[in-house]
């Protein structure tokens, strides 16, 4: 009767124990059940936030607009190098004899044209080229006839065949002197012609077209041959020189994509197409020249600039978006949609934008890899430039909230 008694109490016991336990658990296990659908809710994404512009605050923001672009941003190689001109589009202007500079007819900056006056000279000794020249032509008349008349004596056994010898031997010897003659006056761009026609001045003109970069003589300077009067450069033919180093040469090859931005210029991007990999280090440097043609050349290049530039050696293009397009607030990355623009009755025209939360990945020459955390349809109008600008204004709608980075 006892032992029964035992297990009753013992049984009863147990019963009672278990129920404060799960009573106990419960609550423990509600509070838990609270805390995570708080969490839910505390991580739960926002709705897009939207700030309106007037037009005044619009036009006064230079925003621009426009749309993903497709970029090979990571099977790229980066380079730097500078522009450069082919020495075939340079030119330094000189002359063949001495004179003393009469007048001088440009500036530098100043584009010329082939064959354009750009300074004359004066001497006696051309003068005498020319007077030399006129005699020369003469007496070349003279021994031309005189030769033909001995020859045909000659071959009717007229007259001895020495007169006919000596005769051809002057006509041959002043045809050589009148041929050097015309040619040095041609090098003087002076004709020759005609007695009437003797100068002593004469004009040096420009042999390439381009732009006047350097003016190295005065009225009154006393020119030598050889000496450098003017130099002209031609950018119209200008090219980029990118240093590739040992390990990614073996991956440049002709016909390859280059984009590049000027460095100290509003980076604008400019294309290339390469045309040939250099065959030797330069310099000390583990580095070799890799010569590019221009393709775009909208921009203003003068040699000697220097260049920020990507390879492109793959096809792995993604959507991308100019760095200025992305702004970061909370920890997070946005851009701006604008999503409508009316014009209230009797009111100011007002832009609607709104903020959609993206992720960036690379960045290279001033664009980055964006992907939106959403759909956006394909007309979608993207802030490009002054997202900045907007995200000012939201902050301020939300009385300073929020921390702009």
């Amino acid at each position: 009767m006892n032992t029964k008694k035992i297990i009753y109490i013992s049984f009863m016991l147990g019963l009672f124990l278990l129920g404060g336990i799960f009573s106990c658990q419960r609550p423990a296990e509600t509070d838990k059940e609270e805390e995570e659908k708080h969490s839910e809710k505390e991580h739960e994404e926002p709705k897009n936030k939207e700030v309106e512009l007037t037009e005044a605050q619009y036009n006064a923001s230079d925003i621009v607009l426009g749309t993903f672009e497709p970029k090979n941003l990571s099977e790229v190689i980066n380079a730097n190098g500078y522009t450069k001109l082919p020495p075939q589009n340079q030119a330094d202007v000189s002359v063949f004899m001495a004179g003393i500079v009469k007048s001088i007819k440009v500036i530098e900056g100043q584009h010329v044209n082939a064959g354009q006056t750009i300074a004359t000279l004066e001497s006696p000794e051309f003068t005498k080229l020319q007077e030399a020249y006129l005699t020369s032509e003469s007496n070349l008349e003279f021994l031309s006839a005189e030769f033909e008349r001995q020859k045909t004596l000659s071959e009717e056994n007229v007259n001895a065949k020495k007169a006919f010898q000596k005769v051809k031997s002057d006509y041959e010897t002043e045809k050589v002197k009148y041929n050097s003659l015309k040619k040095q006056l041609s090098l003087l761009h002076i004709s020759g012609s005609g007695a009437g026609n003797i100068s002593s001045t004469v004009a040096v003109t420009a042999p390439i077209s381009g732009y006047i970069t350097e003016v190295n003589i005065k009225i009154g300077s006393n020119v030598q041959p050889g000496t450098a009067l003017f130099s002209i450069v031609d950018n119209s033919k200008m090219h980029v020189d990118l240093l590739v180093y040992e390990k990614d040469l073996q991956k440049v090859k002709p016909n390859q994509t280059v984009r590049f931005v000027l460095t100290n210029q509003d980076n604008a991007e400019i294309q290339g197409k390469i045309f040939s990999v250099g065959k030797a280090f330069e310099n000390e440097t583990k580095s070799v020249a890799v010569h590019a043609d221009i393709l775009n050349d909208k921009q203003i290049l003068i040699p000697g600039m220097y260049v920020n530039a990507l390879i492109d050696i793959g096809k792995n293009e993604v959507n991308a978006l100019p760095v200025d397009a992305v702004i970061k607030a909370d920890g997070r990355e946005f851009i701006f949609i604008l999503e409508a623009e009316h014009e209230e009755k009797g009111k100011t025209k007002l832009y609607h934008f709104q903020r959609v939360e993206v992720k960036s990945g690379t960045m290279q020459l001033g664009y980055v890899q964006v992907t939106p955390l959403q759909n956006l349809g394909k007309d979608a109008r993207i802030v490009l430039k002054g997202s900045y600008y907007i995200q000012s204004h939201l902050l301020k709608s939300e009385g300073g909230g929020g921390h702009e980075h």
